[in-house]
Parts: C-alpha cells; structure tokens; sequence
C-alpha cells in the first residue's frame, strides 16, 4: 500500500498530494518544507497552479471508532480510524466528587442550583464530546486534501421506517436490497447475539418468535435473531413452548437509546453540509466488493470506492 505525502500551496491551501518519491526532491531542493509530520505534510515555498481532482470523502459515523477514507477516480489518498475517548463521564464524576469534598473543607455556602439554565440546544457531555470529534475530523481532512464531496453514514438503518412495525416501501420488499435493512435492525436491537442460546461469535439468521406457520407474521416486533442450531431445535414452536416465554417482551423494546444518539448525527450531516447513507447499504455493497468488515472499508465504501489502489490505513 502507497504512503502518500500531504501538500499545501504556499497560502496554506490543500493541493492533491504527491508520493514520497517526489515529496523527498521538493525538501532537498528547498522548494518546500515541512509543516506536520503526522500526517506528513509538507508547504511549497513557491506559486504554484491550482488544477485539483475531485475527492470523495467517506466517513463512518460511530460511537467508539470514526472510520473515514477519501479517494479520487483513480486510487485512495487516506484512510484511517480515529479512536474517541470512553472516559467523559467518569471525569465529570470525579470531577463533582473534587468539588464537593472542596466545599466541605471551605464551609458552607447557600445552594445556587437554581439559577443554572441549560442551552436549548445542549447534550450530555459524552454526546457533545462525539459530536465535536466527527466535525473536527472531517475540518481536519479538510485542511489536508481539495475534498469535494462529503457522505456519511447516519445509522445502520432507516429509524423512521422503523418508526411502524411493518417495512413499507417497494424499494425495500422488493429488489436487492430486501431484508438488509430488516436483519441490520435486528442485530443492534438484540446486540449481535443469538436471543436463545447467548453465542455471539456464530452466523445469525432472522427468526419468527411466533412461526409464520402458527399465525406469526412478518412484523419487527415477531422477529429476533437466532444461530442456526437454536433455529433448526425450536422448529415449529412459539419462543414461550421453547422455554423463552420473555423473548416476546423483548421484541417489543424500542431502541430508544439508539434513536437518541441518531439525534447528533443528523446534527453532524447538516454541519457538515454533507450526503448521507445508510449501514445496510454499506454492508450490501462492502460485500459486492469482497471486503472484509472493518471502519476503514466501511468508509471507503461510503466514498463509492470500488477498484481504486487503497492506500496505508
């Protein structure tokens, strides 16, 4: 995989990047100098032309890893993963016991909770704190390459057709993409997990709590996932006759938590002034490529990258 070397003008302006080969010759004949050196970049110390190559930009929205991928028509020009930090509210914990113990040791002083107001437009400091990470992100990238178009992807699946318990839509009962979405669901809302048996690590399939044979239907609130074994065992029974009479309660959870947070990245595309995409449409199109699932190929994916020469994450 190729390394390549970040330019900018001598306005500090982002121009395609060159390869080290090329990046090398320019710092030894001082017509450029380096400016960071992760990643690598380097400033010309001369005018140059402005003639750029469209750049799409791909990134994978998420709430412990962003993956992100930029390329062009003919090959990528970065990629990576960038790691957020899990450690915001236990700061903000230890943080409010420095300040209590502090005010015990000073003495007392009359409460001022009451004049304390919050902004219509304020989150919990964890969600703020990834929010801000992703648009850093992309300004960031933005600094390094001409990117000219910007998508993301929102969420794994389309929330508000998951809003009635019944996919509507032609585009989604019929065609290639059926059942991608409907399967994506289902794995976030059961955590990946085999509703029966617990095993995370196995192929699961889609299954009817109660069978389509007994009367069940084909709605989100009569599905769960499954491994094949606990699927082929329970047959033609209900989950209750199986032994897992509290599946049935469980599939009629929302996922409140995840709708939530799919709040802020709504936020982030309108800030960011970019498309949007979903993650079965990913994974749909990841797997036309023979691509292995990772942050970095999700992105790269997001960007439509197909047969371009990848560069080193």
């Amino acid at each position: 995989m190729r390394v390549p070397i970040y330019v900018v003008n001598i306005r500090g302006q982002p121009l395609m990047p060159t390869t080290q080969h090329t990046g090398k010759k320019l710092l030894h004949e001082g017509k450029a100098h380096v400016v960071q050196r992760c990643p690598f970049t380097i400033q010309l110390n001369y005018a140059t032309g402005e003639a750029r190559q469209p750049i799409k930009l791909g990134v994978d929205l998420g709430y412990t890893n962003i993956g992100f991928s930029a390329k062009t028509d003919k090959l990528e020009v970065i990629s990576g993963t960038l790691t957020l930090r899990k450690d915001v509210s236990n700061k903000l914990e230890a943080r409010r016991r420095y300040r209590r113990s502090r005010r015990g040791r000073l003495g007392y002083r009359p409460p001022r909770f009451n004049n304390r107001t919050r902004p219509e437009e304020w989150l919990a400091p964890s969600i703020q704190h990834r929010k801000d990470s992703h648009i850093r992100l992309v300004e960031k990238l933005t600094t390094l390459l001409p990117i000219t178009y910007k998508r993301v992807e929102v969420a794994n699946f389309d929330t508000q057709k998951m809003q009635y318990p019944e996919i509507t839509g032609v585009e989604y009962q019929q065609g290639e993409l059926q059942g991608y979405e409907v399967k994506a669901y289902l794995l976030e809302k059961w955590g990946r997990t085999c509703a029966y048996c617990g095993k995370t690590d196995v192929p699961l399939e889609v299954e009817h709590i109660i069978p389509k044979s007994r009367g069940g239907t084909n709605r989100v609130s009569n599905l769960t996932i499954s491994c094949k074994r606990c699927n082929l065992k329970k047959g033609n029974k209900t989950a209750e006759e199986f032994g897992y009479s509290a599946i049935q309660q469980q599939a009629k959870l929302s996922l409140k938590e995840t709708a939530g947070l799919n709040n802020i990245r709504w936020k982030i595309v309108e800030q960011l002034g970019a498309e949007y995409t979903y993650g079965y449409i990913t994974k749909y199109h990841r797997k036309k490529l023979g691509l292995e699932k990772s942050h970095v190929n999700d992105a790269f994916v997001i960007a439509d990258g197909t047969n371009q020469e990848r560069c080193r994450p």
